[in-house]
């Protein structure tokens, strides 16, 4: 079939169904999961500033914390405002361009995000186990590279999806059982031969989600080795406690892929509507997570946050006493006129 044809067949739009099954829920989830989405974003944002305007936190680590959170601000942003459209509004239509470029967009955010994980476990490494080196091996320039690197290993191993997406041909159908455009749920759709797709899809998740783990795993291993070679319980307690963080952002990004994907391969029974909410789990746990979890255990954050809204507080109680103290004049003036 040739290229002009399978595009020709490409539907305009795709109907994104949502959650089947829980329709009758739908207006609980959309609650949570917009309480969900405006935190993630709030608290993103946050971290974000703080970390631009407080000096003492421009190190190593935080720089790569302020990639995370661009990373995540575009995960939540890339699905969840068209989920909150099916759920308030019963909004399903999503133009195939949308759709494609939405696909390229998660998928290669969260190969980025996985990088980044690996990136900061690396960070840990040399800050525990190399601490005397530790600004010299970790400069402005290497956290750069590391950065470009990330990016363009997500769009080398995404940017194939949607042409190969692109060359199927789809028939008549168009109706995407999921809440956000995956790559695998558009591909069910085509009414031609996806060996390949399927097989580019499962490699791309091992090989990412596999090879970065591992060294992640590794990583922590020499950590702990070089932990417990510390004297003192205080120093150990201290050195495991710069990487709790981590640990929690890790946990908070890898447990839900790694449930869904047994989930998705054993789970034969288990109704369709579980491996969607896993998924939807898997793009905005750790959005929602990373800012808490750096927040409450970084203390320069913490003391930034609290005077943030302190001055704001402190300003706002002030033009408010201004405001009542003009009125008050105003109101004294008028009655002495009215008097007169």
């Amino acid at each position: 079939m040739s290229l002009q044809n399978s595009t020709r067949l490409l539907p305009t739009q795709f109907f994104l169904l949502g959650i089947p099954g829980l329709e009758h829920l739908y207006l609980y989830l959309a609650f949570v999961f917009t309480m969900v989405y405006v935190t993630s974003v709030i608290g993103n944002f946050t971290l974000l500033f703080i970390i631009r305007i407080e000096r003492s936190l421009h190190e190593p680590m935080y720089f790569f914390l302020c990639m995370l959170s661009s990373i995540d601000l575009v995960l939540c942003n890339s699905t969840t405002p068209k989920m909150l459209g099916i759920l308030w509004l019963n909004s399903h239509e999503i133009y195939s361009e949308a759709c494609l470029t939405q696909m390229f967009f998660l998928h290669s955010f969260a190969i980025m995000e996985s990088a980044l994980l690996l990136a900061m476990a690396f960070d840990r490494y040399v800050a525990i186990c190399n601490p005397l080196r530790y600004t010299l091996i970790l400069t402005k320039c290497l956290i750069a590279h590391i950065g470009v690197l990330a990016i363009i290993r997500a769009v080398a191993l995404m940017l194939p999806l949607p042409f190969l997406l692109k060359r199927l041909p789809f028939c008549s159908a168009n109706v995407i059982h999921h809440s956000y455009c995956e790559h695998m749920a558009v591909v069910k759709l085509a009414c031609a031969d996806t060996t390949f797709n399927n097989i580019y899809g499962i490699v791309v998740a091992l090989f990412i989600v596999g090879l970065d783990l591992f060294f992640i795993i590794c990583s922590y291993v020499l950590i702990l080795r070089a932990v417990f070679q510390l004297a003192s319980t205080e120093a150990r307690t201290k050195a495991l406690g710069t990487c709790a963080s981590h640990i929690c952002a890790i946990l908070s990004f890898y447990i839900p892929v790694v449930l869904s994907s047994v989930v998705h391969r054993f789970g034969k029974n288990v109704p369709n509507h579980i491996h969607i909410l896993l998924a939807n789990v898997y793009l905005m746990l750790p959005p929602l997570i990373n800012p808490i979890v750096y927040g409450v255990k970084t203390k320069q954050i913490r003391t930034r946050v609290k005077s943030v809204f302190s001055i704001h507080f402190i300003c706002s109680t002030n033009v408010c006493s201004d405001m009542r103290k003009d009125h008050s004049k105003q109101h004294s003036h008028w009655n002495g006129r009215h008097i007169n």
